[in-house]
């Protein structure tokens, strides 16, 4: 990449995680064209260095690398048709989100009969971690296409692996994934018991993070576990969105015949989570769950 575009990235869904990967490509002295059909999404984006623009197609006509961070195969179904008839010169798209194998790889088929590069690249980490660039970039695909995007993920995570053919990206992002719902309900079984028991709260936090049941999964969400707050500045990942990456991770393992009993174990409680009032909450919010289930409160 050389001339004008060189240090042009384009960010096509302005979310916790699109929003926060433009604003930290932008501080970093990217020139960031971004989209996104909310209208606070994008004020808030513009706010902080990111030329606003009117659609999927403006942004690829202004960026010959694109990262895509959208809420559902639906939306990057539709944001890759409005590329591929844009008949724009070859781009790049880096697309993060976490979304079925199939689903990607007809977005990958359609921008290629278009002839661009749709790249498999999502993400480990939460919105949270995106803030502070604690990401790290799963890409699989063209690897001369993930070489020329590597400026780009350098700027808004802390690594970013080559992972081979088009869809191992997803493979890993699955795996992780299914290790994150585990320890996210672990740590709030534990937390409870705890609390249960009469321990302070806090210390439980403090000691548990020196220890070996230690994770990052607990470090990022008992804080919050001990707040009792999962929404605002604590809200990583909506429950409601959860449910998604917990089919795909389901399907994923069940297509493979592969037992997965401790991820099937979680599942009922992040449906509680959603019947309860908790489904724009984020997913540390089973603690909540789990405080009911024991008959906990929290002044005893």
């Amino acid at each position: 990449m050389s001339g004008a575009t060189a240090r042009t990235v384009g960010v096509i869904g302005l979310g916790i995680m699109g929003g926060a990967i433009a604003r930290n490509l932008a501080a970093a002295g990217w020139q960031v064209v971004g989209f996104d059909i909310d209208d606070a999404r994008r004020k808030k984006a513009a706010a902080c260095g990111v030329e606003v623009a009117q659609g999927a197609a403006f942004v690829a006509a202004r960026a010959d690398r694109v990262l895509t961070s959208l809420p559902s195969p639906k939306a990057l179904a539709a944001t890759v048709a409005e590329i591929a008839a844009a008949r724009l010169p070859r781009r790049i798209l880096a697309e993060l989100s976490t979304f079925a194998l199939d689903d990607k790889a007809a977005a990958e088929a359609r921008l290629r009969a278009a002839g661009h590069v749709l790249l498999d690249c999502p993400l480990s980490g939460t919105g949270a971690q995106a803030r502070s660039k604690d990401l790290v970039v799963y890409a699989s695909g063209d690897s001369e296409s993930i070489q020329a995007m590597m400026p780009a993920f350098a700027d808004f995570s802390r690594q970013a692996h080559d992972l081979g053919a088009f869809g191992n990206g997803m493979k890993m992002k699955l795996v992780a994934n299914l290790l994150v719902a585990i320890h996210n309900v672990a740590s709030a079984e534990a937390m409870v018991l705890g609390m249960k028991a009469g321990l302070d709260p806090r210390q439980i936090v403090k000691l548990i993070s020196a220890g070996a049941g230690n994770s990052r999964v607990f470090e990022l969400r008992a804080p919050m576990m001990v707040e009792s707050r999962y929404d605002g500045e604590n809200l990583t990942m909506k429950n409601e969105v959860w449910q998604k990456d917990m089919t795909v991770i389901g399907d994923f393992a069940a297509g493979l015949n592969c037992p997965t009993p401790l991820f099937n174990a979680t599942a009922p409680i992040y449906a509680a989570a959603m019947s309860t009032g908790h489904a724009l909450h984020d997913t540390g919010s089973v603690c909540a769950v789990l405080e009911a289930m024991a008959g906990l409160r929290r002044s005893d």
